[in-house]
């Protein structure tokens, strides 16, 4: 019985495997996580305000960091994001420019600090507080992509199909520009977004053993969704299934362990 249960469970991992597997236009998409990673700080970028910044201005003010790569002109999976950071630090009494910083840096080098400053304004005014250290920048010189392959943020642009595909997450830094700490979704807890930055403050690293990615890639106009976010969310389901397989194989094989040793060596047959 055992053999059996053992050979099923083997196929039904090969199944979701094969069903699982990511797309050619996919390929070196995903977040690398990089802890300890010291970013550059002399990368130089826009502001929104149109002034040139370097990434050494924004840091060792004492304060961790949220880092936050996106474009302003994503048809979806950015604004989701963005809404889902603004939403959780709404919940906290922090602000950012005080106890934390906030960079929010778009990947497309098309896009001006025009861009960038009407972006902050729409998030600001669902903030509903003054947020002196949420900064909003533009990209100079193809800097953003040296800065998100430094932090393990690798995304591509889709040339058919006209935008980025990339994942949701959020990077924390250390107040001296180290990464700390990944989240990745639409929504974060603001615990979990407190206790990141806390750590962060502290300099502690923290991996995440086990994350959902969500692909922002090509709007199905027929299903009126995002095609790469409900296959990755067939992942994250795949991989659950997995987890439980595993864990229920294992509580099977203990039982039938401590059975044979509780049963009675066989004696002779009278």
């Amino acid at each position: 019985m055992m053999l059996r249960f053992l050979i099923s469970a083997a196929l039904v991992v090969g199944v979701l495997h094969a069903n699982t597997s990511i797309p050619q236009e996919l390929e070196g998409v995903g977040v690398e996580e990089k802890l300890g990673t010291v970013l550059d700080q002399n990368l130089e970028f826009v502001g929104e305000n149109g002034r040139p910044v370097r990434l050494g201005q924004l840091l060792n003010q004492g304060r961790p960091v949220i880092l936050n790569f996106a474009y302003y002109s994503c048809p979806m999976l950015c604004s989701m994001v963005l809404n889902g950071l603004t939403s959780s630090i709404r919940e906290l009494s922090w602000t950012p420019g005080k106890e934390y910083d906030i960079i929010t840096l778009s990947i497309d080098p098309r896009e001006m600090y025009q861009l960038a400053a009407s972006k902050k304004q729409s998030q600001l005014v669902s903030f509903d507080r003054p947020a002196p250290g949420w900064h909003f920048l533009a990209d100079y010189n193809d800097n953003a992509k040296k800065l998100a392959e430094q932090a393990g943020f690798h995304y591509r642009w889709d040339k058919p199909r006209e935008q980025y595909a990339h994942s949701a997450a959020l990077i924390l830094l250390t107040p001296d520009g180290k990464v700390a700490r990944y989240l990745y979704g639409i929504k974060f807890k603001s615990f979990d977004l407190r206790l990141g930055l806390t750590e962060a403050t502290e300099g502690k690293m923290r991996s995440t053993a086990d994350h959902l990615l969500l692909f922002c890639f090509q709007y199905d106009a027929l299903a009126r969704s995002y095609v790469m976010v409900a296959r990755n969310i067939m992942r994250g389901g795949g991989a659950l299934t997995i987890f439980v397989m595993g864990a229920a194989l294992m509580r099977l094989w203990r039982k039938e362990k401590e059975s044979s040793q509780q049963s009675p060596p066989p004696g002779p047959v009278s």
